[in-house]
């Protein structure tokens, strides 16, 4: 019973990764490739505001979010917006160099040293006791809730939204999107601040997306799933220090048998 509890913690981290890949590539067709250090960027703003209001947790988390989804319209109204009608393959790179950016940023910052948002709040996080005698942390509880919660409300959004709508109709075509009156950069931007609330694996985190099919929220969901039961099955019955290979080797695998991934499209695949 354990095995399942850690395997669905470690798809709940990995599918509110996923979601963000997803999210960004679905409406602009780029891939996002700083998405690893933006969500990095938001936890370390989470730590700077439980400094700053270690008596008033909600406060604290509730301004990080606000930085965070300003942090993400940002990015993408200063420098991503000037790659719209580019090449994909530079707008690529111009991800790439922001990461690398906020790598180097985040470290002079705040040192490579770990820090611990809930020391900072005077919070614990006592385990659980579930059902066959398995156990589960109160955050990592948590998590799991936020996740069906953000999963649950994005797939509404897109779907009954009038902003979901049409960052649906961005995605499928953004041309007719813009003839029929839809401000792209305003979808863009939207998205690139919705990208911000999701919480930092890095490239580990690509895998559940690509594994899903970048164009899908339902692939990503699934995505996470596999891999996070493929890492705690080979951590648990092989060797711990296959953590950080499993995720590329089922990458490889689903490369192989379908790769535009298990719920993508191969239209998809052709434009990239």
């Amino acid at each position: 019973m354990q095995l399942i509890v850690n395997i669905i913690v470690l798809a709940a981290i990995y599918a509110l990764l996923a979601c963000g890949y997803v999210l960004i590539y679905r409406v602009s067709r780029v891939m996002n490739m700083a998405h690893g250090e933006l969500s990095m960027l938001g936890a370390y703003l989470l730590f700077a505001t439980a400094s700053l209001f270690a008596t008033h947790p909600l406060t604290a988390i509730a301004s990080s979010a606000i930085m965070s989804i300003a942090l993400g319209t940002l990015v993408y109204v200063l420098l991503m917006r000037k790659m719209t009608g580019e090449m994909v393959l530079a707008a690529i790179l111009t991800t790439i160099a922001i990461g690398i950016l906020l790598r180097g940023l985040i470290v002079l910052v705040w040192s490579a040293a770990q820090q611990h948002p809930l020391e900072a709040l005077h919070l614990s996080n006592p385990p659980i006791e579930i059902v066959g005698g398995a156990r589960i942390s109160t955050c990592a509880a948590l998590l799991v809730l936020m996740t069906a919660l953000v999963y649950g409300g994005l797939f509404t959004f897109l779907r009954f939204g009038r902003w979901g709508v049409r960052m649906r109709a961005a995605g499928q075509n953004a041309l007719l999107a813009s003839q029929r009156g839809i401000n792209l950069h305003a979808i863009y931007a939207l998205a690139s601040g919705l990208d911000q609330t999701m919480v930092v694996i890095g490239l580990k985190a690509f895998a559940p997306a690509l594994v899903g099919g970048l164009d899908s929220l339902l692939g990503a969901l699934a995505g996470a799933f596999i891999v996070a039961g493929a890492e705690v099955l080979a951590i648990h019955y092989i060797d711990p220090l296959l953590s950080d290979v499993v995720p590329f080797l089922v990458i490889i695998a689903t490369l192989i048998v379908r790769p535009w991934g298990l719920f993508g499209t191969q239209e998809e695949l052709d434009r990239v």
